[in-house]
């Protein structure tokens, strides 16, 4: 018997939220203005032509073009069609909003969502690249997904053919999550082969665009939905992409967001590879392993935790707080065993070994995962502790 999920709720006063969002004039970075200036949707949405024209970057000519179509968008008709499809929308204010993705400095104001969104989500990594790619491309960059995603990471991408694609399928295939980002609207699946795929996703992780949901897949709406898989990420791997590859965009805004560039070296005779050998050049880091990500992201995630402790205002905090929760890890099995045998004090792998009763291979493995999702910490002697 098929279970269906239970669709979260709308946040609050998402009408509202949509109504300003669709008014000719208004993008993302003009709504966090008028936002910050007046203070809440409802005031922004009762202000005259006049009281607009004084928020920066709006002027005269763009408030008349807001007041005159702010009631334009039909948002009756729109949240029916949401209900229909089994999705759900969230906007900047609502808790549930992507942490990462708030940080950005041009984040959409609302998202529609199919699927689930959680804390887990956290530790996004994108793995983007070529469409037409190789089987080189394919294979590195569904081993990667796969072996991120089985050690905790969210696999981010674009649902496009080629990378994106493969890194999915990689995603799925560790069962691990997923998120899939639209250029257009959650109503139509591009490509329409990946129709299947974005169910898939869809079930266990999560498909989400900025548009409105009967939007086509136009060519300038895959630009602005690269920043969305970018700051999503905590950093962004690209595998084969041309010179002119809009993998490079998404690299080039998750640089713009204090995110981490990774690039898999590609062939040098081949023009799949110049984008992310250019990259490498340019100051990415080269990754080959799990473990050079790993690494490549450890000072983003320190970054991270000083900014969680700042928004806090706990000084103590900035020193003790981890970024990631461990419950939010739902740790079960061999993982939580060999963690509930870890404690301040560093214990050897054999050590490990001998209170857990497991094989050497078993908990070699699971301290790698674990340490992958920044719960222990390694020191030198093959030492174990956790953070």
């Amino acid at each position: 018997m098929r279970v269906t999920k239970e669709i979260p709720e709308n946040s609050p006063d998402i009408d509202k939220w949509i109504k300003l969002i669709r008014a000719d004039g208004v993008g993302p970075v003009s709504f966090g203005r008028l936002l910050k200036f007046y203070g809440s949707v409802d005031a922004v949405l009762g202000a005259s032509a006049s009281g607009l024209a004084r928020v920066e970057g709006i002027g005269p000519k763009t408030a008349e073009r807001i007041v005159s179509t702010r009631d334009k968008f039909d948002t009756c008709a729109e949240l029916e069609r949401t209900r229909k499809l089994g999705v759900w929308l969230i906007h900047m204010e609502d808790s549930r909003y992507p942490p990462l993705l708030k940080q950005i400095y041009d984040p959409p104001p609302v998202l529609y969502v199919k699927g689930t969104l959680g804390r887990e989500d956290n530790l996004g990594i994108a793995i983007v690249g070529s469409r037409r790619c190789s089987i080189y491309g394919t294979e590195q960059a569904s081993r990667f997904a796969h072996l991120l995603a089985a050690s905790g990471f969210t696999i981010v991408s674009g649902l496009a053919r080629g990378i994106d694609t493969a890194a999915h399928h990689g995603a799925l295939a560790a069962e691990g999550r997923t998120i899939a980002v639209q250029g257009c609207g959650l109503a139509n699946v591009f490509p329409p082969e990946n129709a299947r795929l974005f169910e898939l996703i869809s079930q266990s992780g999560a498909c989400i665009s900025e548009l409105p949901l009967q939007y086509e897949p136009l060519s300038e709406n895959f630009p602005p939905r690269n920043r969305i898989i970018a700051g999503l990420s905590l950093g962004t791997i690209v595998i084969e992409a041309g010179l002119r590859s809009g993998a490079l965009i998404t690299a080039k805004t998750a640089l713009e967001s204090n995110r981490e560039v990774m690039a898999v070296p590609g062939k040098v005779d081949s023009p799949l590879g110049k984008g992310p050998n250019q990259l490498i050049k340019q100051g990415a880091k080269l990754v080959e392993s799990v473990e050079d990500v790993m690494e490549a992201l450890g000072y983003v995630g320190e970054q991270l935790r000083e900014h969680t402790a700042q928004a806090a205002g706990d000084a103590a905090a900035k020193a003790e707080m981890p970024l990631f929760e461990t419950h939010q890890f739902n740790l079960k099995g061999h993982e939580k065993q060999i963690y509930d045998s870890l404690g301040s004090e560093p214990l050897h792998t054999d050590q490990v070994i001998d209170r857990t009763d497991l094989a050497p291979g078993t908990v070699n493995a699971t301290l790698m995962s674990l340490r992958l999702k920044g719960l222990i910490r390694q020191l030198p002697g093959n030492l174990f502790k956790r953070r």
